[in-house]
């Protein structure tokens, strides 16, 4: 294997194909990219607009928790399957899909637009771990104060940057399965204690929240929840680039129509489908902990998360539960889950512009040293700039649910996207099964109908 192939993980090479695991056990070493996408979502989705619907709803939205969570992962899975079979990755690929320009697919142009939206939800991630690491310790004025919070922000702004300049793939792999490994522990640790609480939970709790209901009031948090909860679109889109850095593609290899590539094509789409389902298990069980919390400990209380006082009412779950002495144990938690997402962010966004950028053909995506520079220069420039919205807007809640109604629109993009790709495929015979492709269609349904939705709240059509 040569040194140059080893730097470009997106060119694929005879040389660089690997025999895919035979057992269970081998395929889990090769598990990563899912990882990366389950600390994206934690943050954003789970910590704070999940929390923030319990808080609201009480336990009448659980069912949405579970819907939101796996419907939406069939398109991810289809969507990395495309993906390791043509080494292409999602904006690069859509890019084909009509009608088209000669410099990219309006997918494209849509993308730039969603990005846009979810520049205030990255600001809203960086903005609460800067409130959190202000409650935990205001190293200038009083905790919470603007002072407080913008000397965090900028200290968390650069160590984002000098973290990941380096763009590696292990560095952003490695922090994002501790950080999820270590909070979804505590969080779901906590929720199995409530019932032990004064805040307790029982099983009439959960069976009236499994009721298809949505009360008054909650239908625009419950929709932004949806579109940020689980795989949203951004995180389908950033999960192929993370598949191909990964190695999955490289592996298999390019199409050369062999048995050998056949037969290892299957094998590396049987790691990616596990990689697809052990994270799908980490956001389900880590947002039905978020979710119970909020709705039995900040409900009753009539506590809803709000501005930057959004940590210390969160911090609330705890301390209500387990004492003062809870809340440095949930702060160091959420520091970290909230900073984890912001790096999953920044490590993902400048890929996704970079190739964005080589899709309208202002650089050449395909060659290795512009793009690890341009990707590197975007890693310095876009954390300031989500940073500043923040400073601006100082309100990480609404900030984030701004980034999930521009999600919910883009992934009727995708929806459209994945399916156009899928019947233009050139070998059929890695199709999955019925069963899996029943799923996708159920799925492609209700996330066009999401994405309907959110367009309309877009235009200001209000439904419910």
């Amino acid at each position: 294997m040569t040194t140059a192939r080893e730097a470009d993980p997106y060119a694929l090479s005879a040389d660089d194909v690997r025999e895919p695991p035979a057992t269970l056990r081998g395929r889990l070493r090769y598990l990563g990219p899912g990882m990366i996408l389950s600390a994206a979502v934690v943050g954003s989705g789970e910590l704070i607009l999940t929390t923030s619907l319990g808080a609201r709803a009480g336990f009448a939205l659980l069912w949405l928790i579970i819907v939101a969570t796996t419907v939406k992962v069939w398109v991810q899975m289809e969507l990395g399957r495309l993906t390791v079979l043509s080494g292409r990755p999602a904006l690069e690929a859509f890019s084909d899909v009509p009608p088209r320009t000669r410099r990219g697919s309006w997918i494209n142009y849509l993308w730039i637009g969603m990005d846009f939206a979810k520049m205030f939800q990255r600001g809203g991630i960086i903005g609460g771990t800067a409130a959190a690491c202000s409650v935990l310790w205001p190293i200038a004025g009083e905790p919470l104060s603007w002072t407080s919070t913008a000397v965090w922000t900028v200290v968390i702004v650069v160590v984002t940057i000098a973290l990941l300049q380096s763009s590696r793939y292990s560095v952003v792999e490695t922090a994002s399965v501790v950080a999820v490994a270590l909070f979804t522990m505590v969080t779901v640790a906590l929720a199995l204690a409530l019932p032990f609480t004064q805040f307790g939970w029982d099983l009439g709790d959960l069976a009236g929240g499994l009721e298809l209901a949505v009360p008054a009031g909650a239908l625009g948090l419950a929709v932004a929840m949806f579109g940020s909860t689980g795989v949203g679109a951004d995180e389908m889109t950033t999960y192929t680039y993370w598949c191909l850095e990964k190695g999955y593609a490289r592996w298999t290899g390019p199409a050369d129509g062999s048995a050998d590539r056949d037969r290892r094509a299957e094998g590396w789409l049987k790691v990616m489908r596990l990689d697809v389902a052990v994270s799908w298990l980490v956001c389900t069980v880590c947002t039905l902990s978020f979710y119970v919390i909020g709705a039995a400990v900040l409900n009753p209380q009539q506590l809803v998360p709000q501005g930057n006082a959004m940590i210390t009412t969160l911090s609330r779950m705890y301390t209500d539960t387990l004492g003062p002495w809870a809340e440095v144990v949930f702060l160091v938690g959420a520091i970290a889950v909230l900073f984890s997402t912001n790096v999953g962010s920044t490590a993902s966004v400048p890929r996704l512009w970079t190739n964005t950028l080589g899709v309208l053909g202002v650089l050449n995506w395909r060659d290795p040293a512009v793009r690890r520079r341009t990707i590197r220069l975007l890693t310095f420039f876009l954390p300031p700039l989500w940073a500043s919205f923040f400073l601006f807007i100082q309100s990480p809640v609404l900030m984030v649910q701004i980034g999930g109604i521009g999600s919910g629109v883009f992934l009727i993009a995708v929806v459209i996207g994945v399916w156009y790709l899928r019947s233009r495929e050139p070998d059929k015979r890695f199709r999955p099964n019925p069963l899996i492709t029943a799923a996708l269609v159920v799925s492609s349904l209700a996330i066009m109908a999401l994405g309907a939705y959110s367009a309309l709240e877009v235009f200001g059509v209000e439904i419910g």
